[in-house]
């Protein structure tokens, strides 16, 4: 009889890949993946705990298993990831959903495959958080999911502590992958033809700072990387200001294999807010960066993350913020509403704003960021970018393609044969209806 498991994904693209890792588990143990509750054997939650909002989204999607349990009692259910890593939470989740069955945290993720055997054996309550990673397991299976794209891990964890983020306390200590493994991972991922290798990390530029061994440095990597014979695009994220040098920017200048993206998170964009941040570094090197960049990469797509309503920000404060995004033009803005976190620095400051608040300045970023997008991309018309043929409609005649950031692109009226999953230059010649058309060059 076959065995079905439903993995459920929540958080950052690291929780998406790890997913992939989960899965590729379950597979190994002769289980097939459906999207349908009721012909799941095992359910995983994969958690994250970034924001408030998503551990109580997250919350309710297991209360709303009890039912189903009650209706299938040997159905599995499993939860791991950043949530259950912090302290109380599996506690907290025995308590209140009685019926799970298996957790474990971020450091031994790699164990899976053993807990659900033994949990199928003697059918034991089964709950295991390391304190710490004890290994860098290099041979996990991975079942893609992603598409074209190959996540490829290159460092877990973080050493910034930046007092807002509760990463480094679930994803622990920056640990670096060994160069020659990522390499290796990265030419099987090309040799199955998979056209975008996306590198990951919660600080991409500091890989190599453990190892320390003087020659393995993230710009080093790129070179590397973009060197292996194939037809792919390199990117990676998350880049952090601090640690991003010119010899990175010179490299994905110089590289035609790595895709002219760069997401540079600034937070907040005033000194203050980013010293209590502990983001190390001003506004002023941040603003640096972005000129270095637009000097050696013109055409490169740049995008930010930003926090409203840190503790103790006023409103001039906030202009600050709002005035950089205007200033620096950004091709992306993800906005947030700051959110206390149970165990950072930040959650113990004065001067915690209400959600009225937040909610006016996340909205005022926002719109503002969507305007000048808009504008950019009326404005864009003329310009080339890289493209991958994603599908095709005979009806109308029209490929639809998505640039290296993601951008969406109708190529229309094409005289020649297009192939899918294929790479192409592409020429703007129109936005309509907040849509970008374009032609093959």
């Amino acid at each position: 009889m076959d065995k079905y498991y439903l993995i459920k994904t929540y958080g950052c693209q690291m929780n998406i890949h790890e997913s992939e890792k989960l899965a590729g588990m379950l597979i190994s143990l002769g289980f097939k993946p459906t999207d349908d509750e009721e012909k799941a054997n095992v359910i995983v939650f994969n958690t994250c705990c970034i924001r408030d909002g998503a551990e109580q989204k997250i919350y309710a999607h297991i209360g709303a298993l009890k039912g189903l349990k009650k209706r299938k009692p040997n159905l599995i259910v499993a939860i791991c990831g950043c949530m259950a890593q912090v302290k109380s939470r599996p506690e907290t989740i025995k308590k209140k959903f009685p019926f799970v069955n298996i957790i474990f945290g971020t450091h031994n993720l790699n164990e899976f495959k053993e807990y659900l055997i033994r949990f199928e054996k003697d059918r034991k309550y089964i709950c295991e958080i390391w304190d710490e990673a004890k290994y860098l397991d290099e041979h996990v299976d991975t079942y893609r999911t992603s598409k074209n794209n190959a996540w490829i891990n290159i460092s877990y964890g973080c050493n910034n502590f930046c007092t807002y983020c509760i990463v480094p306390y679930v994803r622990g200590r920056e640990r670096s992958r060994a160069f020659e493994d990522i390499i290796l991972e990265c030419k099987n991922a090309i040799d199955e033809g998979y056209k975008y290798i996306t590198l990951l990390g919660q600080n991409v530029n500091s890989y190599g700072n453990d190892i320390n061994d003087g020659k393995t440095t993230f710009a080093r990597l790129l070179r590397e990387i973009s060197h292996l014979d194939g037809d792919f695009r390199l990117k990676f994220m998350t880049s952090h200001p601090k640690d991003l040098t010119e010899e990175v920017i010179d490299v994905i200048a110089s590289e035609d294999k790595i895709a002219k993206v760069i997401h540079l998170p600034i937070q907040s964009g005033n000194n203050r807010i980013l010293n209590s941040m502990n983001r190390r570094y001003t506004r002023e090197h941040y603003l640096d960066l972005i000129k270095l960049i637009r000097t050696k990469i013109p055409n490169c797509y740049i995008s930010t993350d930003i926090i409203v309503g840190f503790p103790g920000e006023t409103e001039e404060e906030f202009l600050d913020t709002y005035n950089l995004i205007n200033d620096v033009r950004y091709d992306g803005v993800f906005a947030f509403m700051y959110s206390k976190r149970e165990g950072t620095v930040a959650a113990s400051m004065p001067g915690h704003h209400d959600i009225a608040t937040k909610r006016d300045r996340v909205n005022r970023l926002l719109s503002l960021s969507k305007e000048i997008i808009k504008e950019k991309n009326k404005n864009s018309i003329g310009d080339d970018y890289n493209i991958i043929i994603n599908d095709y409609n005979a009806t109308k005649n029209e490929y639809y393609a998505t640039t290296d950031s993601g951008k969406s692109i109708t190529i229309v009226n094409c005289n020649k044969t297009l192939n899918i999953n294929n790479f192409y230059t592409a020429e703007i010649t129109e936005y309509k209806n907040g849509k970008l058309y374009a032609k093959i060059k």
